[in-house]
């Protein structure tokens, strides 16, 4: 059920999706264009900040666990861009490394789980009402590395 553009009915929001897995990145992507958003979708998060910059886009989705780059780097990245557009951050980690919104820079933060459709939609929702944008965390990346320099088992 896409979302049409009209005067009643405004352009779906544009949505970000970034995955290496790409079993995550097609079921998330599924799921929101079902509801009608627009969905574009990165497996790379070089990639993602390229297509961020050439595109304007209301929300970014990201993983946590990526090669390369993490969810965190790459919220801080996206934020030096376009401060203003919301970032959800998806990981396996919330638990064991603590990850909340303002230890990451992200509007909000969701653990990977049996629950993590309806988190997510939940999220979605809330996020692209909120007109408040969300000030980056200026210490989420170091809290991170200190989390990895000590051993905390981020792989």
């Amino acid at each position: 059920m896409a979302a049409r553009s009209s005067e009643n009915n405004p352009a779906p929001a544009q949505v970000l999706l970034v995955d290496d897995n790409r079993h995550g990145l097609a079921a998330r992507r599924s799921i929101l264009e079902e509801l009608g958003y627009g969905i574009t979708t990165c497996s790379c998060p070089v990639q993602a900040i390229e297509t961020f910059q050439s595109k304007p886009f209301d929300l970014v989705v990201t993983d946590y666990k990526m090669p390369g780059m993490d969810g965190v780097e790459l919220t801080a990245k996206l934020r030096a861009v376009r401060p203003e557009v919301p970032i959800i951050l998806i990981s396996g980690y919330v638990e064991a490394l603590g990850f909340t919104e303002e230890s990451t820079g992200a509007d909000a933060v969701i653990q990977k789980s049996a629950n993590e459709v309806p988190q997510l939609l939940r999220a979605v929702a809330r996020v692209l009402k909120r007109k408040t944008p969300k000030k980056p965390a200026a210490s989420a990346a170091p809290r991170v590395r200190l989390l990895k320099a000590k051993g905390k088992g981020v792989s």
